[in-house]
């Protein structure tokens, strides 16, 4: 990408290598850093990472050359190398810590497949990465050869997506779905699109952030074979915002693939604004949407970089009305135990009444906003073309309730805690006096509930 305002590092012990070998995704991988020797030939350990590295248990370390060299080795406190070297901090216990806080294990129904949410579906495709984040919320799975996913596992995953027409939208992840062999992710990527039902793919990779060399004009020729096909990188911070992602992301947009990013709000890397909004702003420069901001799940390992949800919330109020709209991401609990993702932002309404709403801007500034009086809900024949048959019974949650396809939404025992008995009088027993009274035209109720 030519004239990129990012740098482009690479550290001195790199110096000699060809840059035939740099620019070359094998060479990278087949080079990457795991050991305290590996990474004292680059910068000055600490006696905690050093510690934290001779463990024998501890989360996989690999880097790469090229990610390595986005380290300033003079600083300890580098917000890339508090991302991907461990420390003592990082074995310690904490509270509401979890092996796996999104329970995906629980919405599994093949290997390797989550089921979460009604219309899509999460694919783990492998649990290799090119290098490892200490916050990884797969950790249990992700850098452990004995977790790897089977050819049959695959199979499985593609029966199900084939028995199951209510999902359109697959979202390829693992482990890093672009350290697959070019022909592993084409199997892949033709096997999904041979599914009819199956509109959208995407991937979710921080190959382009890691090892922006992998990004090839082979990989990209590969990718736009099976559009619509989306890809959602993973920036933390903007010193990993570097000439090379930005010509990464400049091929693949070229090949028309739409690309977003995820960040993790992390202690002491991206929990301030100023931060956050450079990071924002360039991200669009290189032409990458800011997708999620998501606050640190409570897995095992990653209980230093967690914040408290209000950080976030403040990060969004520096955003919101600061900076271009497309560049304010969501900020997003992944809620614990396998709610899914729940959005928390500032609150701009204020209040409201049967005629008006009052707001507030990120200035401050107050308003008030006429509601019409005389509003008609739209015709049922407006949504009746587009409401799908077969979706899972119950998965419309509020939404299903102001549509009237329930009258509640209840905690589980919920019925068993409050019926008390529920006896009714012998004089006066009527079984249907716990229903609902009818509200529809020229419906007079149950006489006997008055």
């Amino acid at each position: 990408m030519p004239n990129t305002p990012f740098p482009s590092r690479r550290a001195p012990a790199f110096a000699d290598v060809p840059d035939e070998k740099w620019n070359d995704w094998r060479w990278q991988l087949s080079h990457r850093l795991n050991s305290v020797a590996d990474f004292e030939h680059i910068f000055p350990l600490t006696g905690s990472e050093r510690h934290a590295l001779n463990q024998p248990r501890i989360f996989r370390v690999e880097l790469t050359p090229y990610f390595v060299s986005l380290i300033d080795p003079d600083n300890p406190y580098d917000p890339i190398r508090k991302q991907v070297i461990p420390t003592d901090a990082e074995i310690a216990p904490f509270t509401g810590m979890m092996e796996d806080s999104l329970a995906e294990d629980q919405h599994s129904p093949v290997p390797g497949l989550v089921h979460r949410y009604p219309d899509r579906v999460l694919m783990l495709i492998t649990n290799q990465c090119a290098c490892y984040c200490r916050y990884c919320t797969r950790s249990r799975l992700v850098g452990d050869p004995g977790q790897s996913f089977s050819s049959g596992d695959f199979e499985a995953q593609l029966d199900y997506l084939r028995n199951t027409p209510q999902v359109r939208d697959v979202l390829l992840s693992g482990g890093d779905p672009l350290t697959l062999a070019p022909k592993v992710l084409e199997r892949v990527l033709r096997s999904l699109r041979e599914i009819p039902h199956i509109e959208i793919i995407r991937v979710g990779s921080r190959v382009p952030v890691f090892m922006p060399q992998r990004v090839t004009s082979e990989l990209t020729d590969l990718l736009s074979q099976f559009h619509p096909l989306w890809l959602n990188i993973h920036v933390n911070h903007p010193y990993e915002i570097t000439a090379e992602l930005a010509e990464a992301c400049d091929k693949l947009s070229r090949a028309g693939i739409p690309l977003g990013n995820q960040s993790v709000l992390l202690a002491g890397v991206n929990d301030d604004a100023h931060v956050q909004r450079k990071l924002v702003q360039d991200l669009v420069r290189i032409r990458v949407r800011p997708y999620y901001l998501y606050q640190c799940d409570l897995v095992e390992g990653a209980g230093h970089f967690r914040t408290p949800v209000s950080k976030g919330i403040e990060i969004i109020e520096a955003l919101r009305g600061h900076t271009s709209g497309f560049a304010v991401p969501t900020y997003v609990v992944d809620a614990p135990g396998g709610g899914g993702k729940i959005p928390v932002m500032p609150n701009y309404l204020i209040s409201m009444s049967d005629n008006k709403v009052v707001l507030r801007n990120f200035e401050g500034y107050i308003t008030s906003y006429e509601e019409p009086m005389d509003y008609h809900r739209p015709d049922p024949s407006l949504s009746a073309p587009f409401k799908k048959v077969g979706e899972t019974p119950g998965q419309n949650g509020v939404f299903g309730l102001l549509e009237g396809e329930a009258m509640e939404i209840k905690p589980e025992g919920f019925d068993a805690v409050h019926s008390r008995g529920g006896q009714q009088h012998r004089l006066r027993a009527n079984k249907d006096k716990w229903k609902p009274l009818g509200i529809g035209p020229g419906d007079k109720g149950d006489e006997t509930g008055k």
